[in-house]
């Protein structure tokens, strides 16, 4: 496939660049992407559109030629713009914003998808990959997250509003399912506030509070959770705060 001329550049992070090429977008990841990550992420968006959830559907996998080199998924388009660029131009609505999301993120967990990948295996891969810690530390990681207690919930991964969608018509919608899983939503809301935290401790707070109040969650199980989730953030080696993570990955915090 050779992307047209008319395509517009709308995010750039990592490996790589989100393009609208009108009625459909493009994700095109740079070569140092595994391409089997590309069709499991195709695979993921699929199965979370047999859900019923709302998100842009699957529809090929293709390799790009000419300038952009590397292999894209693409997928339909749903118009309108992300709730980061909301809250951003409102925030005085930030409290109203975050009710939103907090709801879309309950009702996600309100699914199941038993062919996702199992959120424990993945964690227990990611932090076994890790050469920020030590064995002994690891070891300890693996002991916290196998005594943590599972589930079946469709789980996003990267919950944040960057990734919701508000459509024309003032429906919400979820992008980018690379990182889905099946397992317990306390860890998924672990990763939201540390994604929130990187950025303002204080909607990071704000957050927590506001879904563990919606969904009657104990704050206590999202804490247990945190050392794990921070050490799977350090293993995507994304361009984050490391010195910040490291300090949630003791496991004697939250007991």
């Amino acid at each position: 496939m050779i992307l047209p001329d008319s395509k517009t550049e709308l995010a750039r992070r990592g490996n790589k660049v989100v393009y609208d090429l009108g009625d459909k977008i493009a994700k095109v990841f740079n070569e140092t992407k595994p391409v089997s990550d590309v069709f499991n992420e195709a695979l993921n968006l699929a199965r979370i559109n047999e859900c019923g959830i709302p998100s842009p559907k699957a529809i090929e996998v293709t390799q790009i030629e000419g300038d952009e080199n590397g292999w894209a998924l693409i997928t339909s388009k749903i118009p309108g713009v992300t709730l980061a660029e909301k809250i951003e131009a409102e925030p005085q609505r930030f409290g109203e914003y975050l009710e939103q999301f907090v709801d879309l993120q309950i009702e996600i967990h309100g699914y199941s998808s038993p062919l996702l990948n199992r959120q424990d295996a993945k964690y227990s891969r990611m932090i076994n990959s890790l050469e920020q810690i030590n064995a002994t530390t690891r070891y300890n990681l693996l002991e916290r997250l196998d005594g943590l207690k599972k589930g079946q919930s469709v789980c996003h991964g990267d919950f944040n509003p960057t990734n919701v969608i508000v459509g024309e018509n003032g429906e919400l919608a979820v992008c980018d399912w690379a990182h889905a899983t099946q397992g317990a939503p306390a860890a998924d809301v672990a990763m939201t506030y540390l994604l929130f935290a990187l950025n303002s401790k204080e909607q990071a707070e704000a957050y927590l509070e506001t879904y563990c109040n919606r969904a009657d969650m104990p704050m206590q199980i999202v804490h247990q959770w945190m050392p794990v989730i921070a050490a799977s953030e350090l293993a995507r080696k994304r361009k984050v705060d490391e010195e910040f993570l490291l300090s949630w990955v003791d496991v004697f915090d939250y007991q």
